[in-house]
């Protein structure tokens, strides 16, 4: 096959930093060894490849959950067989920045449920965390182990066109997407065997033992209990859940197989009651304990957060760490970084408004095409306005909503996102992607498992990775 035919839609977005090629249009050196294949392999070839990879999506059951007018709709995680691949340094900067990242914001939410020096020196404002939907004040003075709050991390990292990686946000409270990650790694050995050890790709697949021995040091039993609490099979992430279950061997549960009495957690077994030492729980903390939160909630279990204040259980992540990835918190963890650690962020925040400032809100309205407009408390790419593509009357009525409650959104400029080969009819297309690389924290510090969840936007000239709302996955590889 002639180098063009695959290469030649391959048409590099204007201002946009893209993975493969240099600004010379010269293929970048960690791509090498997969063009080399790329070129000595038949579009054919490669198109059986791509309907291998989606039986076995098929036959694994990968799926995710899209809502729509009240009705969940499964549908199979779309896959790009073209692996997005990073370099040892690159990937060092950004280990080192999410360490540091979450060594601040771990400090922040221990240092807002106690103390609050961060508030009483003024550098947030204190009105910010209390009018926080996340700050739980059921928290307030809880001693949790070894007072890590934020267990498992995911940060969505995005490279701009000056080919440096900000990070997008911090997902803090039950982040999702690990199990793409290690089934794009499976899918990946079996499509390309040979490619993978050639190019010395750091392996992904140790992240569920790890994850287990840092849920297993929580507790003081040699052999604890440990328990995966999901909200059940119409959760958008249940086939997570129950992949990360199997590969630590740990029994998942939902909130009707638990119960407590005398302050402690006990499973529903056929042997009859089997106490419980450690939960991770992906059940947010609205619908944990109806007796505190959500009293309608069937989700969670009555009493867990006694039981968990007494030090009876221990709940993965700590319920409160939303406080940290609230999006109007995100504009002070520069400062935060500065004031606990005495140190210049690694990794830089996006330029972000705060809409109830009313000159940055003025600022905002008066620049919306060039802005991307959030609620402080939204999540998926949902209830988003992106000022380019939007109508004059999509905008208007966005920012009228916007005014009822500024405090609830901000804004950032729309970034150019860097672009990353897919195949796509046949040939490679450039498409926009972001980074949410996993983090493990435990006793002994943090654990970053090298690669983690690249998404795409397969729609072409979309900015929206999110799958359910049209984006999908690829391969991230790191090379030794």
């Amino acid at each position: 096959m002639a180098k063009t035919d695959l290469f030649s839609s391959y048409d590099l977005l204007p201002k946009t930093w893209d993975e493969m090629y240099n600004d010379s249009a010269v293929f970048r050196a960690q791509y090498e060894e997969f063009i080399t294949y790329l070129e000595n392999t038949s579009s054919e070839k490669l198109t059986k490849k791509e309907d291998l990879a989606k039986q076995l999506f098929m036959s694994q059951g990968v799926t995710f959950t899209v809502y729509n007018d009240n009705e969940g709709i499964e549908k199979i995680f779309p896959f790009d067989i073209v692996p997005r691949i990073i370099t040892a340094n690159e990937w060092q900067k950004i280990e080192s920045g999410i360490k540091q990242r979450l060594k601040a914001l771990n400090l922040f939410i221990k240092d807002i449920y106690n103390e609050q020096f961060i508030i009483k020196d003024g550098i947030v404002p204190g009105e910010l965390i209390y009018s926080c939907p996340n700050y739980l004040r059921e928290m307030k003075g809880v001693k949790v182990p070894h007072d890590i709050y934020v267990h498992i991390s995911g940060v969505d990292l995005i490279r701009n066109n000056d080919g440096e990686f900000y990070v997008l946000e911090d997902n803090l409270r039950t982040p999702s997407g690990v199990s793409y990650m290690l089934e794009n790694r499976e899918i990946s050995k079996r499509l390309f065997p040979g490619i993978l050890p050639k190019s010395n790709v750091k392996s992904v697949s140790n992240y569920p033992n790890l994850l287990y021995k840092k849920l297993k040091e929580l507790s003081n039993k040699p052999e604890p209990n440990i328990v995966l609490l999901t909200p059940g099979i119409y959760n958008s992430a249940y086939y997570e859940h129950t992949t990360l279950a199997r590969l630590m061997g740990i029994e998942l549960v939902e909130g009707s197989d638990l119960v407590v009495k005398n302050h402690f957690v006990y499973m529903k077994t056929t042997n009859g009651l089997k106490q419980v030492d450690v939960i991770y729980r992906r059940v947010d903390d609205d619908f944990l304990d109806p007796l505190e939160f959500n009293e309608k909630s069937v989700l969670g279990v009555a009493g867990i957060m006694a039981a968990y204040r007494k030090g009876h259980v221990n709940i993965v992540n700590a319920p409160g760490t939303g406080i940290a990835d609230d999006k109007a918190i995100y504009i002070y963890v520069p400062d935060m970084i500065k004031y606990y650690l005495g140190e210049d962020p690694i990794l830089k925040n996006i330029e972000t408004y705060q809409l109830g400032r009313p000159d940055e809100l003025d600022y905002v309205t008066k620049n919306i095409k060039d802005m991307v407009i959030k609620k402080t408390d939204g999540s998926g790419g949902y209830g988003m306005l992106m000022g380019h593509e939007a109508t004059d009357e999509e905008i208007k009525d966005y920012l009228d909503n916007v005014k009822k409650k500024p405090e609830n959104f901000i804004a950032q400029p729309i970034l150019r996102l860097s672009t990353a080969p897919c195949y796509i009819d046949g040939k490679l297309s450039p498409r926009c992607i972001d980074l949410r690389p996993f983090a493990l924290t435990g006793k002994d510090g943090i654990d970053i498992c090298p690669g983690g969840l690249t998404r795409v936007a397969l729609k072409k000239g979309s900015l929206v990775v999110n799958s359910s709302q049209g984006g999908g996955s690829k391969d991230t590889w790191v090379i030794e």
